[in-house]
C-alpha cells in the first residue's frame, strides 16, 4: 500500500511540477500586457512586475490531480466535483480582481458562496464537534472558510512566501497520505498542488519575474483549506491548526491589531509581521527562509499530532508549534541591529 501511495504521488506531483513551470513562462509576456502590478507604498517590490501566474498554478494541479484520479479510476480518490468547480470559479473571481478591483462587498459575497458550496456538499457525517448542531458548525466553517482564503491572499506579500508556506503544508498533507492518515483523494490534491508551487518557485524568487496574483492566492486558499478540513473531520484538529498556523497566527493577529486600533482594516496595507520585519532590516531572503523553517518545524509537529492517538501530546504539539510561531514574529516585529 505505501508504495503504490508513493508512485501514485510521484506521478502527481513531478507532472504538475513541469506543467506550472512551462505555462508560467509561456503566459508571462501576457500578463506583463494585462496584469501589471506596479510599486506604491504598501508594496514590498520596486518594479513593476506582472502578476497572474495562479493561472498557471491553479491549471497545472486541476490538470495533473483530474488525470491521476481518472488513470487510477478508483472510487475513494474521487475529489468532489464542487471542489473543482469552486476552484475554477474562486480563480475567475480573482483573476477579474486583478485585473479590475472588485469592490469589497460583492468579492465577499462571491467568495462566501464559493466557500459554502465546498461545505454544504459534504456528507452529514463528517463532523468535528459532534455535540454542535450541524448548522452551527457548518456555519462557523463557512466563516473560516472564508477568513482563510483571504489570509492566504493577505499573506501573499513577498517573493516566494507562499511557496514557503504552501509547499511544507502540502508536503505533510502528501506524507500523512502515505502514512494513512488522510483519504487519497486529500492526498492526491495536496500532492498536485505542491508540484506546482515547485514549478513555479523559479519565477517567484527574489526579484521575483512574476506574482501569483489573487487568481493563485484565492484558489489556493481554498483548495489547502479543504484539505485541511479533511484533517480536522478526521479527528486532526491539532495537525490542521500546526500545519498553517504562521499564516493563522500573522495574519488573524494582524487584523485584530488593526480593528483595535480602528483602522480600515479592509484596506491594502503593509503592517503584517512579515512586512514588518522588512522595514526592521530583515532582507526577504531572510525572512522567507526564516517562514520555510518555521513551516518545517510545524510540518514535523503536525505529523506527530496526526500519528499520536494521546489527545495529551497533541495538545502539547500544537503548544509548541504556537511558542515558535509567536518567538518569529516577535523577532519580526524588532529592529535589527545596524551594522556598521
Amino acid at each position: 500500500m505505501a508504495n503504490s501511495q508513493l508512485l501514485l504521488s510521484f506521478a502527481t506531483v513531478v507532472p504538475a511540477a513541469l506543467l506550472s513551470a512551462v505555462l508560467t513562462w509561456a503566459i508571462r509576456p501576457l500578463m506583463v500586457r494585462i496584469v501589471l502590478a506596479k510599486p506604491n507604498a504598501r508594496s514590498s517590490h520596486r518594479v513593476p512586475t506582472p502578476q497572474g501566474a495562479g493561472v498557471a498554478v491553479i491549471a497545472a494541479t486541476l490538470i495533473a490531480a483530474a488525470a491521476v484520479i481518472a488513470l487510477a479510476d478508483a472510487a475513494e480518490m474521487r475529489i468532489p466535483v464542487a471542489v473543482f468547480g469552486a476552484t475554477l470559479f474562486i480563480a475567475a473571481v480573482g483573476f477579474a480582481d486583478d485585473v479590475n478591483s472588485i469592490p469589497v462587498v460583492p468579492r465577499l459575497l462571491l467568495q462566501g458562496l464559493t466557500v459554502a458550496a465546498v461545505i454544504l456538499v459534504a456528507p452529514d457525517s463528517l463532523r468535528i464537534v459532534p455535540a454542535c448542531p450541524l448548522w452551527l458548525e457548518r456555519g462557523l466553517l463557512i466563516l473560516a472558510g472564508l477568513w482563510f482564503v483571504n489570509l492566504v491572499n493577505f499573506m501573499d506579500g513577498l517573493d516566494l512566501m507562499t511557496v514557503a508556506e504552501i509547499v511544507p503544508i502540502t508536503g505533510a498533507l502528501v506524507l500523512l497520505g502515505w502514512l494513512g492518515g488522510l483519504p487519497a483523494s486529500t492526498m492526491v490534491a495536496a500532492a498536485a498542488l505542491f508540484g506546482a508551487m515547485l514549478g513555479f518557485a523559479p519565477f517567484n524568487r527574489p526579484v521575483a519575474k512574476i506574482f501569483l496574483g489573487d487568481v493563485g492566492s484565492l484558489p489556493i486558499g481554498l483548495l489547502v483549506g479543504w484539505c485541511l478540513l479533511q484533517l480536522a473531520w478526521h479527528q486532526q484538529v491539532a495537525a490542521a491548526l500546526l500545519l498553517p498556523l504562521y499564516y493563522l497566527a500573522d495574519a488573524t493577529a494582524t487584523l485584530l491589531r488593526r480593528v483595535a486600533r480602528r483602522e480600515p482594516f479592509w484596506a491594502a496595507h503593509r503592517t503584517h509581521f512579515y512586512q514588518r520585519a522588512t522595514d526592521n532590516g530583515f532582507s526577504v531572503s531572510r525572512v522567507v527562509s526564516e517562514v520555510f523553517a518555521l513551516n518545517l518545524v510545524l510540518a514535523t509537529l503536525a505529523v506527530g499530532a496526526a500519528m499520536t492517538s494521546s489527545a495529551a501530546i497533541a495538545g502539547l504539539l500544537l503548544g509548541a508549534g504556537g511558542a515558535a510561531t509567536a518567538l518569529l514574529m516577535h523577532r519580526f516585529s524588532r529592529r535589527q541591529p545596524s551594522r556598521v
